[in-house]
């Protein structure tokens, strides 16, 4: 099959890899329809991710056809249609038992495209089958369900869940990428009584307004007065980090009202320096957190009643083998204005197994340097 292969810090290729196959009875292989691309893929191909190795099929979210399965899975079956989380359960350990799956002890966790194979792919094989993917209602179409792989229930749970957004407060959102913008999609859900996007691309701030923000700023215009004058000089209720990079996480501990909560989602490849002298006095929650996707089976009920806009994230659409291009399209929004690329492959009759350790790389490499965010403050490197 072919497959999105990480060669290290800047070097990938659109190969062919030995197809994936069934190696434990807790497993499913998953013919892959659509699939998308991540800030934290462009993390890993940037090196901020130094657990993932040369060799490593990339992807963490996809959604497809189930074409095979092991012995002791008993939710799908051959035939079908699923989402795959960016999250794998064991189900059984101390973690998986308080569903704080991304804690997984068993080998699970966060581990498609990071420690095993991932799913930009034309197959994936994902452990621990049963809590790992969920079948799709007919009325929930590809582009829609693969965005609650990971952005959703990462912006719901690590965002809207760990700031604890309530009705009536005051919400920031610095960073107007996926998953802020999911963030601010699903904070609705609970009615604060404002919210405010900060970005560096105007493209993000006005789908951060469609979406439902009531207040914008660019992060090079003063978003700390802004938040002061709508605050009457108080802060942020709560605030919520979705870039990753020192300058952002520290706007928001500057931005936050005592007694406020912030909220960090993205993904730091570097270390962002945690002012306690000014911060000690002022009652001050800070939540980190992976993603669990506890809540997606709840995410796809909203979504099959029509209430979560995912697909309105969606703008740009390519050919599976046009991966390379994807991810150099994603990692320009200013110049390119994307949100979400979501990428469909051809639809194979039949799963050809091959011989072979699955995700070893095959024909030589050829390097693509895929360019990183902007490290400015409020680029949305998509979390």
């Amino acid at each position: 099959m072919k497959a999105f292969v990480f060669h290290g810090p800047g070097a990938t290729s659109w190969q062919d890899v030995p197809d994936p196959g069934i190696e434990d009875a807790a497993d499913a292989v998953v013919r892959v329809d659509a699939v998308t691309v991540c800030g934290t893929d462009l993390h890993i191909v940037r090196g901020d991710v130094p657990e993932v190795e040369p060799g490593r099929v990339l992807g963490h979210e996809a959604v497809g056809e189930v074409v095979e399965v092991g012995g002791e899975v008993r939710t799908v079956r051959p035939g079908d249609r699923v989402l795959v989380s960016c999250i794998t359960a064991c189900g059984r350990c101390r973690y998986c038992r308080e569903s704080r799956y991304g804690q997984c002890l068993g080998g699970g966790g966060w581990i498609l495209g990071h420690l095993v194979d991932g799913t930009q792919a034309e197959y994936v094989r994902v452990p621990f089958a049963d809590l790992s993917v969920h079948p799709l209602p007919a009325a929930v179409d590809s582009e829609n369900a693969v965005l609650l792989a990971d952005i959703f229930p990462t912006g719901y749970e690590v965002g809207v869940l760990n700031g604890q957004v309530r009705p009536g407060d005051t919400l920031v959102v610095v960073g107007a990428g996926p998953v802020g913008l999911a963030t601010i999609a699903t904070a609705r859900l609970f009615t604060p009584g404002r919210i405010i996007a900060v970005d560096i691309a105007g493209a993000r701030l006005a789908a951060a307004r469609e979406l439902g923000a009531d207040a914008t700023v660019n992060a090079s215009e003063g978003p700390e007065d802004l938040v002061r004058d709508l605050t009457d000089g108080l802060g942020a209720d709560v605030v919520v980090e979705a870039v990753g990079v020192p300058e952002t996480f520290e706007m928001c501990t500057r931005m936050v009202r005592p007694g406020g909560r912030v909220a960090n989602v993205g993904v730091h490849g570097r270390p962002a320096a945690l002012h306690l002298e000014d911060l000690w006095i002022r009652d001050v929650t800070i939540t980190t957190g992976l993603v669990d996707t506890h809540s997606t089976p709840l995410l796809l009920r909203l979504t099959a009643a029509g209430r979560l806009p995912s697909s309105a994230l969606v703008t740009h659409r390519f050919p599976l083998g046009r991966m390379e291009e994807a991810y150099d399209v994603f990692s320009r929004p200013a110049d390119t204005g994307a949100l979400k690329v979501v990428l469909g492959g051809p639809v194979h009759d039949a799963l050809g197994l091959r011989t072979g350790t699955p995700g070893s790389p095959g024909p030589g490499p050829s390097e693509s340097p895929v360019p990183g965010p902007s490290d400015d403050p409020g680029s949305s490197e998509e979390r």
